[in-house]
Protein backbone atom coordinates (compact mmCIF):
# COMPACT_ATOMS: atom_id res chain seq x y z
CA UNK A 1 0.00 0.00 0.00
CA UNK A 2 1.11 3.26 -1.01
CA UNK A 3 2.37 5.64 2.19
CA UNK A 4 -0.03 7.83 3.27
CA UNK A 5 2.11 10.84 4.28
CA UNK A 6 3.73 10.27 0.59
CA UNK A 7 0.48 10.70 -0.96
CA UNK A 8 -0.61 13.52 1.15
CA UNK A 9 2.59 15.03 -0.25
CA UNK A 10 1.25 14.95 -3.85
CA UNK A 11 -1.77 17.47 -3.03
CA UNK A 12 1.15 20.19 -1.97
CA UNK A 13 2.74 19.75 -4.64
CA UNK A 14 -0.53 20.08 -7.47
CA UNK A 15 -1.82 22.49 -5.33
CA UNK A 16 1.54 24.59 -5.61
CA UNK A 17 1.46 24.11 -9.86
CA UNK A 18 -1.81 25.17 -9.45
CA UNK A 19 -1.26 28.59 -7.94
CA UNK A 20 1.94 29.14 -10.29
CA UNK A 21 -0.23 28.88 -13.18
CA UNK A 22 -3.08 30.85 -12.34
CA UNK A 23 -0.41 33.71 -11.42
CA UNK A 24 1.13 33.50 -15.17
CA UNK A 25 -2.58 34.10 -16.04
CA UNK A 26 -3.16 30.39 -17.25
CA UNK A 27 -6.74 30.87 -15.85
CA UNK A 28 -8.95 32.73 -12.72
CA UNK A 29 -8.60 31.44 -9.68
CA UNK A 30 -8.78 33.96 -6.84
CA UNK A 31 -9.18 31.38 -4.15
CA UNK A 32 -5.88 28.94 -4.29
CA UNK A 33 -3.63 31.63 -3.22
CA UNK A 34 -5.60 31.26 0.52
CA UNK A 35 -4.46 27.75 0.59
CA UNK A 36 -0.62 27.43 -0.30
CA UNK A 37 1.97 29.89 -0.54
CA UNK A 38 3.76 31.64 -3.52
CA UNK A 39 6.13 28.78 -5.56
CA UNK A 40 9.68 29.52 -4.67
CA UNK A 41 10.49 27.67 -8.19
CA UNK A 42 9.30 27.87 -11.53
CA UNK A 43 7.37 24.97 -13.25
CA UNK A 44 7.91 24.49 -16.68
CA UNK A 45 5.56 25.45 -19.13
CA UNK A 46 4.65 22.03 -19.86
CA UNK A 47 3.03 21.15 -16.57
CA UNK A 48 1.41 24.55 -16.64
CA UNK A 49 -0.68 23.38 -19.73
CA UNK A 50 -1.52 20.51 -18.32
CA UNK A 51 -3.37 21.94 -15.18
CA UNK A 52 -4.89 24.21 -17.68
CA UNK A 53 -6.37 21.11 -19.40
CA UNK A 54 -7.08 19.32 -16.61
CA UNK A 55 -8.91 22.24 -14.61
CA UNK A 56 -10.57 23.29 -17.48
CA UNK A 57 -12.19 20.27 -18.60
CA UNK A 58 -13.04 19.26 -15.28
CA UNK A 59 -14.81 22.65 -14.99
CA UNK A 60 -16.80 22.29 -18.58
CA UNK A 61 -18.05 18.76 -17.17
CA UNK A 62 -19.35 19.53 -13.62
CA UNK A 63 -20.79 22.78 -14.83
CA UNK A 64 -22.84 20.81 -17.43
CA UNK A 65 -23.84 18.28 -14.93
CA UNK A 66 -24.68 21.72 -12.76
CA UNK A 67 -26.64 23.03 -15.66
CA UNK A 68 -28.18 19.60 -16.66
CA UNK A 69 -29.72 19.82 -12.66
CA UNK A 70 -30.44 22.84 -12.62
CA UNK A 71 -28.30 22.61 -8.65
CA UNK A 72 -30.92 20.11 -8.21
CA UNK A 73 -27.78 17.94 -7.24
CA UNK A 74 -24.97 16.94 -4.67
CA UNK A 75 -21.15 16.99 -5.89
CA UNK A 76 -19.07 14.63 -3.71
CA UNK A 77 -15.07 15.62 -4.32
CA UNK A 78 -13.21 12.44 -3.06
CA UNK A 79 -9.44 12.92 -2.67
CA UNK A 80 -10.52 16.62 -2.74
CA UNK A 81 -6.85 17.88 -1.46
CA UNK A 82 -6.77 21.84 -1.91
CA UNK A 83 -9.54 21.97 -4.73
CA UNK A 84 -11.22 25.51 -4.87
CA UNK A 85 -14.21 24.45 -6.99
CA UNK A 86 -16.65 25.08 -4.47
CA UNK A 87 -15.70 28.57 -4.22
CA UNK A 88 -14.94 29.30 -7.79
CA UNK A 89 -18.70 27.98 -8.63
CA UNK A 90 -20.36 30.10 -5.91
CA UNK A 91 -19.09 32.83 -7.21
CA UNK A 92 -21.30 31.86 -10.31
CA UNK A 93 -24.32 31.34 -8.68
CA UNK A 94 -24.19 27.55 -9.40
CA UNK A 95 -24.17 26.10 -5.63
CA UNK A 96 -25.15 22.33 -5.47
CA UNK A 97 -27.40 21.60 -2.49
CA UNK A 98 -24.63 19.44 -1.01
CA UNK A 99 -21.14 19.24 -1.52
CA UNK A 100 -18.89 17.57 -0.01
CA UNK A 101 -15.58 17.07 0.13
CA UNK A 102 -13.36 14.56 1.46
CA UNK A 103 -9.56 13.51 2.44
CA UNK A 104 -6.77 12.23 5.21
CA UNK A 105 -7.48 13.77 8.28
CA UNK A 106 -4.32 15.63 7.79
CA UNK A 107 -5.65 17.43 4.81
CA UNK A 108 -8.76 18.30 5.83
CA UNK A 109 -7.22 19.91 9.39
CA UNK A 110 -5.29 22.02 7.66
CA UNK A 111 -8.02 22.84 4.97
CA UNK A 112 -10.66 23.83 8.17
CA UNK A 113 -7.44 26.16 9.11
CA UNK A 114 -7.57 27.97 5.85
CA UNK A 115 -11.22 28.62 5.61
CA UNK A 116 -11.29 29.74 9.27
CA UNK A 117 -8.87 31.95 8.91
CA UNK A 118 -9.34 33.38 5.40
CA UNK A 119 -12.39 35.54 5.33
CA UNK A 120 -13.13 35.02 1.59
CA UNK A 121 -13.49 31.81 2.27
CA UNK A 122 -15.78 31.51 4.83
CA UNK A 123 -18.18 34.30 3.48
CA UNK A 124 -19.00 31.96 0.75
CA UNK A 125 -20.74 29.57 3.69
CA UNK A 126 -22.38 31.69 5.09
CA UNK A 127 -26.15 32.81 4.71
CA UNK A 128 -28.86 33.46 6.28
CA UNK A 129 -29.89 31.26 9.62
CA UNK A 130 -27.09 29.08 8.37
CA UNK A 131 -24.82 27.70 11.05
CA UNK A 132 -21.18 26.99 10.50
CA UNK A 133 -19.95 23.89 12.46
CA UNK A 134 -15.99 23.96 12.54
CA UNK A 135 -14.22 21.21 14.35
CA UNK A 136 -10.52 20.67 14.20
CA UNK A 137 -10.61 18.91 10.79
CA UNK A 138 -13.85 18.74 10.29
CA UNK A 139 -16.55 21.53 8.56
CA UNK A 140 -20.21 21.91 8.42
CA UNK A 141 -22.23 24.78 6.68
CA UNK A 142 -25.84 24.97 4.64
CA UNK A 143 -24.56 23.46 1.58
CA UNK A 144 -20.23 22.63 2.01
CA UNK A 145 -19.37 20.01 3.85
CA UNK A 146 -15.60 18.97 4.79
CA UNK A 147 -15.09 15.54 6.61
CA UNK A 148 -12.44 12.93 6.87
CA UNK A 149 -12.64 9.54 5.75
CA UNK A 150 -10.44 6.94 4.08
CA UNK A 151 -11.59 5.96 0.75
CA UNK A 152 -10.30 2.43 1.59
CA UNK A 153 -13.13 2.37 4.72
CA UNK A 154 -16.36 2.16 3.18
CA UNK A 155 -18.45 1.86 5.97
CA UNK A 156 -16.75 4.86 7.56
CA UNK A 157 -16.90 6.34 3.92
CA UNK A 158 -20.85 6.00 4.33
CA UNK A 159 -21.04 7.39 7.65
CA UNK A 160 -19.33 10.84 7.20
CA UNK A 161 -21.34 11.18 3.73
CA UNK A 162 -24.29 10.25 5.88
CA UNK A 163 -23.58 12.83 8.61
CA UNK A 164 -23.21 15.74 5.71
CA UNK A 165 -26.69 15.40 4.58
CA UNK A 166 -25.93 13.42 1.28
CA UNK A 167 -29.69 12.23 0.23
CA UNK A 168 -29.10 8.83 -2.21
CA UNK A 169 -31.65 9.71 -4.26
CA UNK A 170 -30.59 13.13 -5.72
CA UNK A 171 -28.31 13.17 -8.81
CA UNK A 172 -24.70 12.99 -7.46
CA UNK A 173 -21.38 13.92 -9.25
CA UNK A 174 -18.47 12.03 -7.70
CA UNK A 175 -15.23 13.65 -8.21
CA UNK A 176 -11.52 12.38 -8.21
CA UNK A 177 -8.32 13.45 -9.77
CA UNK A 178 -5.50 11.39 -9.41
CA UNK A 179 -6.86 9.82 -5.89
CA UNK A 180 -7.97 6.18 -7.38
CA UNK A 181 -4.48 5.53 -8.75
CA UNK A 182 -2.77 5.34 -5.29
CA UNK A 183 -5.62 2.43 -4.02
CA UNK A 184 -5.32 -0.81 -4.83
CA UNK A 185 -7.99 -2.09 -7.76
CA UNK A 186 -9.71 -4.27 -5.58
CA UNK A 187 -10.71 -1.61 -3.25
CA UNK A 188 -11.22 0.65 -6.00
CA UNK A 189 -13.60 -1.74 -7.75
CA UNK A 190 -15.61 -2.09 -4.24
CA UNK A 191 -16.06 2.09 -3.71
CA UNK A 192 -17.07 2.10 -7.76
CA UNK A 193 -19.69 -0.34 -7.44
CA UNK A 194 -20.99 0.69 -3.55
CA UNK A 195 -21.80 4.18 -5.41
CA UNK A 196 -23.73 2.36 -8.46
CA UNK A 197 -25.84 0.39 -5.91
CA UNK A 198 -26.23 3.34 -3.67
CA UNK A 199 -26.81 6.33 -5.92
CA UNK A 200 -29.27 5.75 -9.06
CA UNK A 201 -28.44 8.66 -10.92
CA UNK A 202 -24.85 9.61 -10.60
CA UNK A 203 -22.51 11.10 -12.45
CA UNK A 204 -18.25 10.28 -11.82
CA UNK A 205 -15.82 12.11 -12.97
CA UNK A 206 -11.97 10.35 -12.77
CA UNK A 207 -8.88 11.94 -13.89
CA UNK A 208 -5.73 10.34 -13.80
CA UNK A 209 -2.51 8.46 -15.72
CA UNK A 210 -2.99 5.96 -18.33
CA UNK A 211 -0.91 4.02 -20.34
CA UNK A 212 1.31 2.85 -17.79
CA UNK A 213 2.89 -0.09 -19.15
CA UNK A 214 4.65 1.79 -21.80
CA UNK A 215 8.61 3.38 -21.19
CA UNK A 216 7.44 6.60 -20.25
CA UNK A 217 4.68 5.08 -17.92
CA UNK A 218 7.25 3.00 -15.86
CA UNK A 219 9.43 5.85 -15.54
CA UNK A 220 6.16 7.80 -13.75
CA UNK A 221 5.98 4.51 -11.69
CA UNK A 222 9.55 4.70 -10.77
CA UNK A 223 9.44 8.42 -10.08
CA UNK A 224 6.41 8.51 -7.63
CA UNK A 225 8.03 5.32 -5.39
CA UNK A 226 11.03 7.29 -5.02
CA UNK A 227 8.88 9.52 -3.30
CA UNK A 228 6.88 6.70 -1.65
CA UNK A 229 3.76 7.26 -3.77
CA UNK A 230 3.58 3.44 -4.84
CA UNK A 231 0.52 3.57 -7.66
CA UNK A 232 -1.44 0.86 -6.16
CA UNK A 233 -3.73 1.22 -8.70
CA UNK A 234 -1.80 1.43 -12.05
CA UNK A 235 -3.27 -2.09 -13.17
CA UNK A 236 -6.21 -0.05 -13.99
CA UNK A 237 -4.09 2.97 -15.77
CA UNK A 238 -2.75 0.33 -18.69
CA UNK A 239 -5.79 1.98 -21.49
CA UNK A 240 -8.25 3.43 -21.80
CA UNK A 241 -10.10 0.79 -22.08
CA UNK A 242 -9.20 -0.48 -18.38
CA UNK A 243 -10.06 2.42 -17.18
CA UNK A 244 -13.31 2.63 -18.79
CA UNK A 245 -13.64 -1.48 -18.01
CA UNK A 246 -13.76 -0.52 -14.03
CA UNK A 247 -16.72 1.58 -13.90
CA UNK A 248 -18.86 -0.46 -17.14
CA UNK A 249 -18.14 -3.75 -15.17
CA UNK A 250 -19.44 -2.28 -11.69
CA UNK A 251 -22.79 -1.37 -12.31
CA UNK A 252 -22.06 1.72 -14.40
CA UNK A 253 -24.36 2.25 -17.55
CA UNK A 254 -22.09 4.01 -19.65
CA UNK A 255 -18.95 6.58 -20.18
CA UNK A 256 -16.25 7.69 -21.91
CA UNK A 257 -12.36 7.87 -21.66
CA UNK A 258 -10.06 10.61 -23.51
CA UNK A 259 -6.72 10.86 -23.12
CA UNK A 260 -5.96 14.63 -22.33
CA UNK A 261 -4.02 15.17 -25.86
CA UNK A 262 -7.81 14.23 -27.09
CA UNK A 263 -8.86 16.68 -24.03
CA UNK A 264 -6.92 19.52 -25.16
CA UNK A 265 -8.10 19.58 -28.67
CA UNK A 266 -11.68 19.62 -27.45
CA UNK A 267 -11.35 22.55 -25.39
CA UNK A 268 -12.32 26.24 -26.69
CA UNK A 269 -9.54 26.92 -28.77
CA UNK A 270 -9.45 30.56 -28.48
CA UNK A 271 -9.16 30.25 -24.94
CA UNK A 272 -6.00 27.56 -25.62
CA UNK A 273 -4.50 29.91 -28.19
CA UNK A 274 -4.66 32.49 -25.34
CA UNK A 275 -3.10 30.53 -22.96
CA UNK A 276 -0.36 29.11 -25.30
CA UNK A 277 1.04 32.81 -25.82
CA UNK A 278 1.45 33.07 -22.00
CA UNK A 279 5.07 31.08 -22.35
CA UNK A 280 7.03 29.71 -25.09
CA UNK A 281 7.86 25.44 -25.16
CA UNK A 282 11.45 24.57 -25.97
CA UNK A 283 9.65 21.61 -28.01
CA UNK A 284 6.17 20.19 -27.98
CA UNK A 285 7.01 16.49 -28.01
CA UNK A 286 7.25 16.55 -23.94
CA UNK A 287 3.75 18.10 -23.74
CA UNK A 288 1.88 15.33 -26.16
CA UNK A 289 3.71 12.85 -24.06
CA UNK A 290 3.06 13.93 -20.38
CA UNK A 291 -0.92 14.92 -21.97
CA UNK A 292 -0.96 10.90 -23.41
CA UNK A 293 -0.29 9.45 -20.05
CA UNK A 294 -3.13 11.20 -18.54
CA UNK A 295 -6.68 10.61 -18.89
CA UNK A 296 -10.54 12.07 -18.10
CA UNK A 297 -13.42 9.75 -18.02
CA UNK A 298 -16.67 9.50 -16.65
CA UNK A 299 -19.01 7.65 -16.26
CA UNK A 300 -22.91 7.63 -15.48
CA UNK A 301 -26.03 5.54 -14.19
CA UNK A 302 -29.39 7.24 -14.84
CA UNK A 303 -32.41 5.35 -13.80
CA UNK A 304 -34.24 8.55 -13.89
CA UNK A 305 -33.27 9.45 -17.28
CA UNK A 306 -32.95 13.05 -16.93
CA UNK A 307 -29.92 13.15 -19.69
CA UNK A 308 -26.52 12.13 -18.06
CA UNK A 309 -25.74 10.29 -20.80
CA UNK A 310 -25.39 13.36 -23.06
CA UNK A 311 -23.12 14.86 -20.74
CA UNK A 312 -19.42 15.71 -22.35
CA UNK A 313 -16.64 18.24 -22.72
CA UNK A 314 -18.35 20.70 -25.48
Amino acid sequence: MSSDEGVIGTNDDAASCKRFAVEKGYWNDPYIMHFVQKPSSKKAPEISRGYYARVKAIENLVKNFLTLTQCKCQIVSLGAGFDTLFWRYHNEGLVPQCYVEIDFEQVTSKKCHFIKSKKQLLEALSGEDSEIMISKSELHSANYHLVSADLRNIGHLETKLSASGIDQSLPTLFLTECVLVYIDVESTEKLIKWIADNFPTAFFINYEQVNMTDAFGQMMIQNLKARDCVLSGAGACASLQTQMNRFVNNGWMGGDALDMCAVYKCLPQADVQRMERLEMLDERELLDQLLSHYCLVWAYKDTMDIGLNSLNLL
